[in-house]
């Protein structure tokens, strides 16, 4: 069934108003019309069964009908991740979406070299993700800022996983021997990271430093693949 991220309210009987796009997708793309069912969420109320109830010349309308899920949500996981070039990026977010991370944060290090950040794109792309993977949340995609300034306003109880392009312990294990909780997983840019930010990083009390293997990866695969292996030592896939 077709599943739509949408920010109106959810309950009984509740008019559901869909953008002007997602309207076209459901009845020039998908040709649905007065009656027919599809399932919605907004990140706070649970998934919708929900029916077209009316098909207007510009959009159509949506009636809440009864809630099949409970809102629920995945681990505390954030990907953060410098600054690449664009297709990557979108690439990154997409599958970051897909992986269960609650929030894209990018950065901008010392040797990052990227093109322009679109967020409305990349907004699009994590919520499309979200719709696809069955998830009832669209995880957040922030602003660039600096590495420095992102270390420096740190939260509090949050544990980072850096992967060390220059060696660090096996992945799976440290974590598992860190634990669970609220964490973020730390991906540099093209050329790594500098020789003062990997000394940094690897001194902070909250950082566990890992290696992704024996071969280099590119930010995108080394994204995927730290998430992976996040999941399946403490996170949902653990479960």
């Amino acid at each position: 069934m077709i599943r739509l991220h949408v920010t109106s309210p959810l309950a009984p009987a509740a008019p559901v108003a869909p953008t002007l796009d997602q309207s076209r997708y459901l009845t020039q793309v998908m040709r649905l019309k007065a009656g027919d069912d599809l399932l919605v969420f907004n990140g706070r109320d649970g998934e919708w069964r929900c029916t077209v109830a009316d098909v207007l010349k510009k959009g159509v309308i949506l009636r809440a009908e009864e809630q099949v899920r409970p809102q629920a949500f995945g681990p505390d996981l954030e990907l953060i991740v410098a600054v690449v070039k664009k297709a990557r990026v979108e690439t990154i977010v997409e599958k970051a979406a897909e992986l269960g991370a609650r929030r894209v944060r990018l950065v901008l290090t010392k040797r990052t070299n990227a093109d322009r950040i679109r967020l409305d794109r990349l907004d699009a792309i994590a919520e499309e993700a979200a719709e696809q993977t069955g998830r009832m949340d669209v995880p957040a995609v922030d602003d660039p800022i600096k590495l420095d300034a992102l270390l420096d306003g740190w939260e509090t109880g949050r544990r980072l996983m850096f992967c060390d392009e220059t060696g660090g312990a096996p992945a799976v294990s440290s974590l598992r021997d860190a634990g669970e909780g609220p964490w973020s997983i730390l991906i540099g840019p093209e050329g790594g990271f500098s020789p003062e930010e990997g000394e940094r990083l690897r001194s902070l009390p909250f950082t566990t430093t890992v290696s992704l293997g024996p071969r280099i990866l590119r930010a995108d695969t080394a994204a995927i693949a730290a998430m992976t292996l996040w999941q399946a030592a403490v996170g949902d896939w653990a479960r």
